[in-house]
């Protein structure tokens, strides 16, 4: 009797240490998910992003394209994957950092997002189990001027984040896009945004992508018409800030909203000088444009 109940305790003590173990190493161990970003000077966003993702899963790969404000250093401290890739099609620059990725499952954000705790539990819960969606649809919330804006052309803004590897696939141009190979769900938490620091980097911003749109429309052999210029702008103010009520986020909606319909207005500004341009090129080498 006494022999027997010495086996059980002896089993008992085995099987105790094994599941200890085993909890402590699911504790220890980093999720299998590969977090990646494309960056260039975001030195002033990118370590609260890094912060969210270093330490949760066992890959954070950064591609950036010699940033010259410090942003190199703050990604060493949170990462050995920093790889340099130089190229004017942000598309190109995607699809190389996601072939970087090793685990099957992997996971974009823009070095001016963050991920919250309930996002983060979600996706854990996600990749550790046996999802039938190839990717998922993911809400994104954006801070603009020390608010949340709930309202207008920013809301909702979703997009597909979480994905198998071998199933998405970049395309596009300056807003080029995850598409997915299979069945795509949704997450029900969502990530957070700050576009931009202020109104002057807004304004930069918007120059440098009306102008990267403008010769994408220009390339796809889009033309310039005044009928664009001039109602586009327009219509973008009646949905955005009417039907979608952006007026209810306050001074910041109103923004929002105007710098929405300049960024509309200039990107065919733009290709209509790029059309000129081309135009006074033809004739200055004695072509006749067949425009």
């Amino acid at each position: 009797m006494g022999e027997g109940q010495g086996n059980k305790s002896s089993k008992f003590k085995v099987r105790s240490s094994e599941y200890f173990n085993s909890k402590l190493k699911t504790q220890n161990s980093k999720l299998p998910l590969s977090v990646y970003m494309i960056t260039f000077n975001n030195g002033a966003t990118i370590e609260r992003a890094l912060k969210t993702v270093s330490g949760w899963t066992d890959e954070v790969i950064i591609v950036d394209s010699h940033s010259t404000d410090g942003a190199q250093g703050i990604i060493q401290r949170y990462t050995e994957r920093l790889l340099q890739f130089d190229t004017q099609d942000l598309r190109e620059k995607y699809q190389y950092a996601q072939d970087q990725c090793t685990n099957q499952w992997v996971l974009f954000i823009d070095a001016d997002e963050w991920l919250t705790h309930d996002i983060k539990e979600e996706i854990s819960s996600i990749i550790q189990g046996q999802s039938l969606y190839d990717g998922f649809i993911v809400n994104r919330r954006n801070m603009y001027l020390g608010r949340e804006i709930r309202y207008g052309g920013w809301y909702p803004d979703r997009e597909i984040r979480l994905y198998r590897k071998e199933k998405g696939l970049w395309e596009g141009g300056i807003h080029a896009k995850i598409t997915i190979n299979g069945k795509i769900g949704t997450l029900k938490n969502y990530y957070m945004h700050t576009p931009y620091a202020d109104t002057a980097h807004q304004i930069r911003t918007i120059d440098r992508y009306s102008e990267a749109y403008a010769e994408d429309l220009r390339s796809s052999g889009r033309r310039f018409h005044l009928y664009n210029m001039i109602t586009r702008p327009i219509y973008r103010f009646f949905r955005d800030y009417i039907l979608k009520r952006g007026f209810l986020d306050g001074i910041p909606g109103l923004i929002i909203v105007a710098s929405t319909m300049y960024y509309v207005f200039m990107k065919h500004a733009k290709l209509w000088e790029i059309e000129m341009k081309e135009r006074n090129k033809s004739s200055a080498f004695g072509v006749r444009s067949s425009e």
